[in-house]
């Protein structure tokens, strides 16, 4: 015979062993990291420098692979940039405003208000979508 507590014990070590099942199995998954050939890589673009005229900002990079870590050459190198939100302590969100084939390593976009703050930065794009680190981020401010 069959005792009702024993019939309830056992659907709560069911519910619980159900609940741990699903639990593993939820959460969003990550790509995989694919395994690097040594020297398979892309350099970040350096010296990042913006100027701003009346109604332009021009920025200009350079770029060099090294020859032992990241010896793969960019096909074009895509420009970044973010506007400080309203509120305090939000982070910046960064978005592609446009992109310059190699050898160009000029930006230029036209702007109608020079007055507020932008941040940039450049990534090397090579073949297959291979990218670079961000170069360091510059501050336009006029």
């Amino acid at each position: 015979m069959i005792r009702p507590g024993t019939i309830f014990i056992a659907a709560v070590w069911a519910a619980v062993f159900l609940g741990l099942i699903q639990a593993a199995g939820c959460g969003k998954k990550t790509p995989l990291d694919l395994p690097e050939k040594p020297g398979q890589a892309l350099t970040a673009p350096e010296n990042l420098k913006a100027v701003v005229t009346d109604s332009r900002i021009i920025l200009t990079w350079t770029h060099a692979p090294d020859p032992e870590k990241a010896v793969l050459a960019p096909q074009y190198f895509e420009v970044f940039m973010a506007i400080p939100q309203d509120c305090e302590g939000c982070p910046l969100v960064f978005r592609t405003v446009g992109r310059t084939a190699m050898p160009g390593m000029v930006f230029e976009m036209q702007v109608a208000d020079t007055s507020f703050q932008r941040y940039f930065r450049i990534q090397a794009v090579g073949e297959n979508d291979i990218r670079s680190d961000y170069s360091a981020t510059v501050v336009v401010e006029k």
